[in-house]
């Protein structure tokens, strides 16, 4: 099977603490890129295909509390696998840009660093996992915890991640900001505290810049007055 980026497509992942706005940055983005021609596939983590959305029921159930961290993280892999092999790899072969809320510096921040099963053991999983395919450009939507727990706890529900101590997510975060400094070509670091409008404004400068470097490759969709 292929190793890392493909040639084709555009694979843009989005990561951050709970509460950072990465879900709501991701459908603006998919929003304006559409409306400019690009064939978007929008997906997550954990998700992303039928299968793998089985798993998230079960990864993020507030009942299943007594999880092993290892269960946790072979579950999680278990996700990726099956959605790169089932939506991400195909997409990118088509052309698409392929926007997927968390990937692999999701499980690195969170199992290898909060649970703390160590952030180079899960970087070797994720690649077997993955059989390679990496992000092309990964944004870290950064924001305070305090802020980010806020921001849930007035969404409403809370899953079983949500729900850990505010220990833990300073964790995450820390993990999150260890991975932006090691990778700074592919991780871009946004201001998630500031106005949504003005994320979205640096998220569109980052991003085009991006995709005007890409030459080719790209699946433009014509688009027809109605």
């Amino acid at each position: 099977m292929p190793q890392g980026r493909l040639k084709r497509g555009f694979f843009l992942s989005f990561e951050g603490i709970e509460g950072c706005g990465k879900t709501t940055q991701l459908r603006g983005l998919a929003r304006r890129l559409r409306a400019l021609g690009y064939l978007v596939v929008e997906t997550r983590e954990p998700g992303g295909s039928p299968i793998s959305e089985q798993i998230r029921a079960v990864l993020l159930d507030p009942k299943n509390q007594g999880m092993d961290p290892r269960c946790e993280l072979l579950l999680f892999l278990a996700v990726r696998a099956q959605h790169v092999d089932e939506i991400i790899r195909p997409a990118l072969e088509k052309g698409a840009v392929v926007l997927c809320d968390r990937f692999t510096d999701a499980t690195v921040a969170y199992q290898g660093c909060a649970r703390r099963l160590g952030a180079a053991l899960v970087a070797r999983l994720n690649r077997f996992a993955t059989s390679g395919v990496l992000p092309d450009l990964t944004l870290f939507l950064d924001v305070p915890v305090a802020l980010g727990l806020t921001r849930k706890k007035k969404a409403g529900y809370l899953d079983r991640l949500d729900r850990e101590s505010a220990g833990f997510h300073k964790a995450v975060r820390t993990g999150y900001v260890r991975i932006a400094r090691q990778n700074p070509r592919r991780v871009r670091t946004v201001d998630g505290a500031a106005a949504e409008g003005d994320v979205g404004q640096e998220i569109d400068r980052i991003v085009h810049s991006r995709l005007r470097a890409r030459k080719s490759g790209l699946t433009r969709v014509e688009r027809h007055a109605v």
